[in-house]
């Protein structure tokens, strides 16, 4: 348990008595400044003798006869005595007066600061649907309420996410361990069990420990290219897109040839810098899924280039029609979206390594559905000349169906 210390309240600097105190010294000190001008326009206006002979004196309401300049100067002193005591009087009041409301109305206005205090002291992973729902005014604090509430809403949506993830991986994995318990438990238990039914179940075991296998290298790199995304990289060498697409065609040639597909390929150089490794990842997965989910006599078609600044690998396939609204979820962990992508090919985890491999290398993916079925997947990375980006956010941009909109989402 981790223990964080505060100062009390009463003892510190809190920025409302900051805001007060910087408001009762701007308000003293514009009524000092007004007091001290009445006083010399007081003392500079009553001077009624100026303008009269030398000499010449003025008989007061009691009788006493005094000279003009005499008279003056005690109607000059009095009227400042007096206006100095009003003054400060009226200065004192105000400032009692305005200080109050400047601590009231500086309360007032940060209280939606003290309940984002509140809201987050009180967050944790079972209280993430609390929000401040500031209803004031339209001002700084209400769009600092907002954005709090923006935040907590991100961070929810990725525990949510992070929770499918979790329960995905450990159904995934429990269903491969759960096929060779049982054909163990099963072999062992039958008395009459041969060498061909040994054989039967050592077949079982081997595949199901392979899916398992390729199920936990998947997460490996998944991991491995999330926690790179908008970071350096690890390693970072000048590469060829071709190179690891040609290498990514062979590994698929014997499946290409078993559903005889037509493959159209236009591997021209696509300089990069990156990660090498995953990079051909990213290649492979793209062709293993424009393989795996094609059909018999389909066509599957492969280009790279560049143009200086950028270089893209663009990889279609034809195959099952897949609903635009199912495409971003594509990119998402162990989503398999149309009637064949149910089944138990594939982890389901390809096309989320692509998008964090891309998004590792300042790239982005564009993903078009294909009318007659089938999908044509674009990823452009800068080019090796070009300056890599540092931190990027791979956009998933799915384009729509003649007619339609194009939809793009950025994580």
């Amino acid at each position: 348990m981790t223990l964080y210390l505060t100062r009390s309240p009463r003892l510190r600097p809190t920025l409302r008595l900051r805001l007060t105190l910087l408001n009762g010294i701007l308000l003293i000190g514009a009524g000092a400044i007004l007091v001290l001008l009445a006083w010399l326009l007081v003392r500079d206006a009553l001077r009624p003798t100026d303008e009269l002979l030398p000499g010449t004196t003025v008989v007061l309401a009691d009788g006493r006869t005094l000279d003009a300049g005499q008279w003056q100067r005690q109607l000059v002193d009095a009227a400042s005595r007096e206006l100095l005591a009003k003054g400060l009087v009226a200065l004192l009041a105000i400032s009692v007066v305005g200080v109050a409301g400047a601590y009231a109305v500086a309360g007032r206005a940060l209280r939606p600061l003290h309940q984002v205090t509140s809201t987050a002291r009180r967050l944790g992973e079972a209280t993430l649907d609390q929000r401040i729902g500031y209803s004031g005014a339209d001002d700084e604090v209400a769009e600092l309420a907002k954005t709090f509430d923006a935040m907590l809403d991100r961070i929810a949506e990725a525990f949510e996410a992070q929770k499918r993830f979790v329960a995905n991986a450990s159904h995934e994995l429990r269903t491969p361990l759960a096929v060779m318990r049982t054909e163990i438990d099963v072999t062992l238990s039958d008395d009459e069990a041969d060498t061909a039914e040994f054989r039967r179940m050592a077949t079982v075991v081997r595949d199901a420990s392979e899916r398992a296998n390729g199920l936990v290298d998947a997460l490996l790199v998944l991991a491995r290219s999330e926690a790179q995304a908008g970071r350096r990289l690890g390693r970072k060498t000048e590469c060829d897109l071709a190179d690891g697409t040609a290498g990514a065609l062979s590994a698929v040639r014997r499946e290409v040839e078993r559903i005889k597909l037509r493959v159209e390929t236009a591997l021209e150089p696509a300089p990069v810098v990156g990660d090498p490794g995953l990079l051909g990842r990213l290649a492979g997965n793209l062709i293993e899924n424009a393989v795996r989910y094609n059909h018999l006599h389909g066509r599957l078609w492969v280009r790279t280039g560049s143009d200086g600044r950028e270089s893209w690998l663009v990889v279609g396939n034809t195959g099952f029609e897949v609903d635009q609204a199912d495409v971003p979820g594509l990119f998402e962990p162990f989503r398999r979206g149309g009637r064949e992508r149910t089944g138990a090919r594939g982890s389901g985890l390809g096309l989320s390594i692509v998008r964090a491999v891309c998004d590792a290398h300042g790239g982005s993916v564009k993903v078009v559905a294909q009318p007659g079925g089938g999908l044509e997947v674009t990823v452009t990375l800068p080019a090796a000349d070009a300056t890599p980006l540092v931190s990027a956010s791979a956009a998933v941009t799915t384009a729509a169906l003649p007619g339609s909109g194009a939809v793009t989402t950025t994580d």
